[in-house]
């Protein structure tokens, strides 16, 4: 995973996904998001490694959960992370190794 919590690689699914970055912001088990979309708690953790892409059933049950629209948590493109998005900042390489956060133009 990438350090913006999103799924790096959409792996077998070919999807993209935020659960894992949902439920810690929650502070959300993936047994409790298996529990209330009703599925087994390997299923929540397949679905975070992109290993298999849910039913449309599921990503809406998923979506509803957490109060957003599926885009924001499944795209067939790499999402855009969330401090960049937010505060329009990335990193910089600034010397071999070392990294610090610029802000973008506007």
């Amino acid at each position: 995973m990438q350090d913006n919590g999103t799924n790096s690689d959409p792996g077998e699914s070919g999807l993209y996904n935020r659960l894992a970055v949902l439920r810690a912001e929650r502070g959300i088990s993936r047994q409790q998001l298996a529990e209330a979309v009703g599925v087994n708690y390997q299923t929540i953790g397949f679905l975070e490694r992109g290993d298999y892409g849910p039913s449309l059933k599921l990503a809406f049950q998923i979506a509803e959960y957490f109060s957003l629209p599926v885009e924001a948590i499944f795209s067939t493109k790499p999402f855009t992370p969330l401090s960049q998005q937010v505060y329009g900042t990335s990193k910089v390489e600034t010397a071999p190794g070392i990294e610090t956060k610029a802000e973008e133009p506007r």
